[in-house]
């Protein structure tokens, strides 16, 4: 166990310190106010306060985990070996930087309650963050801050046994159309047929009627070869299917078909189950109610998690949602379009909310890889290697990769020819020593 002295027990300190301790480093955690305390303790500790007690592992302390609400909180954004830090401190702490303020403001997500730019669909930018405009957005740099910390401790404490932690690795199927052309309805199948026409789409319309007829399979139903990959792996899927009513952002088939019904269970015979939550249902908790308990009745089991339509995380209003339904673990957190560690970190972590002060249930699963973003990367091969690139950084910190791919990526259409070895080498990466 670990004892930390500070000046002030706040909920923010013990959600930052449990983070990087408890959930990265596997360490448990305790806080003192009183220095008898903290002076008997004869194992591991470190004091984090405004100055040292008497020659102790010493973090000068940041006033932002101390502070309520939201201020202007200024940034510089120095080099460190071969990371980035903030909250620079001074030559008596044991890092040259506020490890615990500046992963606090990283996991809080404080840049997205911030005015900023938005796209059309009312998403936060990659582009908008600190990570991307000072170049680290490539690393999970809370968990390497983490474990260079950890090499200070094991110098201070040699006797100390740090646990164990592994690699894992937590593989997203999004689902938000589960077929091409099945299962769609006279109307909508003759209305897809006309757009074609109009757009002089002959191959779309030739194959269309291929499918239909069942002398060729639909380009999207990849479920097959989804489940084959599910039985070989020892990580669960995360399969996440849109129920939503049909609108313009939502197009898969009605949740009132029995074979959409059929194939969820299906699916949910091997891997777990999620909602993908229309674009309506983000901002409505009326409509994502609606949307979770269909759900609930289809798979006869409560809801495992839940994953916005379009990657739109509009905080703190779609994380409350999810909290007042008793949904407890979400997985959008990061970016559509380009690679990276939004907020910080490849560990699942709390969603505190910073109006509130308060650490919440919600699990937050960050992704780091999108098949969007990878289908960005120019060639086959540049593709492959920033991928392992990519794994490498997170199995250097024993941290969870997690990969969002849809059902379609993995179809023989041409743009997506290499994404069923990519998603392979993802599983495989667990396996490798």
């Amino acid at each position: 166990m670990l004892l930390v002295y500070t000046h002030k027990i706040t909920p923010r300190l013990t959600y930052a310190f449990k983070h990087v301790f408890t959930r990265i480093l596997g360490v448990q955690v305790q806080f003192t106010t009183k220095v008898e305390e903290f002076i008997a303790h004869n194992s591991l500790k470190l004091s984090y306060t405004r100055k040292p007690l008497s020659g102790e592992v010493f973090i000068k302390s940041n006033e932002l985990l101390f502070d309520q609400g939201l201020s202007d909180v200024d940034i510089n954004v120095l080099d460190w070996d071969d990371t980035k830090c903030f909250f620079t401190t001074n030559e008596r702490s044991a890092l040259p930087f506020d490890i615990f303020a500046a992963s606090f403001y990283l996991l809080s997500r404080y840049e997205e309650y911030l005015p900023h730019v938005k796209d059309d669909y009312g998403r936060f930018l990659a582009s908008e963050s600190l990570a991307y405009n000072n170049n680290f957005l490539h690393q999970p740099v809370i968990d390497i801050w983490a474990y260079k910390f950890k090499t200070v401790l094991q110098q201070e404490f040699p006797d100390f046994i740090f646990p164990k932690q592994s690699y894992k690795i937590q593989p997203v199927v999004d689902v938000p159309m589960a077929f091409t052309y099945n299962h769609k309805g006279i109307l909508r199948t003759l209305g897809g047929v006309f757009e074609d026409l109009m757009r002089l789409r002959f191959s779309k319309i030739y194959e269309r009627l291929m499918v239909l007829a069942r002398f060729k399979k639909d380009p999207y139903d990849t479920f097959k070869w989804i489940i084959n990959k599910q039985k070989h792996s020892r990580f669960r899927f995360v399969v996440f299917f849109l129920i939503g009513a049909y609108s313009s952002f939502d197009k898969n088939i009605s949740i009132n078909r029995r074979s959409f019904v059929s194939l969820i269970k299906s699916i949910s015979d091997y891997s777990h189950i999620g909602l993908k939550a229309s674009y309506f249902a983000v901002d409505d908790i009326d409509v994502l109610k609606i949307e979770s308990r269909k759900m609930e009745s289809v798979t006869n089991f409560n809801l495992y998690a839940v994953r916005n339509s379009y990657s739109k995380v509009n905080l703190p209003k779609a994380y409350r949602n999810l909290i007042e339904l008793e949904i407890n673990k979400d997985f959008t957190m990061g970016y559509y379009n380009v690679l990276g560690f939004r907020a910080g970190t490849c560990t699942p972590f709390q969603f505190y909310d910073l109006d509130y002060e308060i650490q919440t249930p919600l699990q937050v699963n960050p992704f780091m890889c999108f098949d969007f973003a990878l289908l960005k990367i120019g060639s086959k091969l540049d593709r492959k290697q920033e991928l392992q690139r990519l794994i490498q950084r997170v199995k250097n910190v024993n941290g969870t990769f997690t990969a969002v791919f849809h059902n379609y990526s993995f179809s023989n259409e041409k743009r997506w020819g290499d994404f069923k070895e990519l998603f392979t080498i993802i599983l495989n990466s667990a396996d490798e020593e």
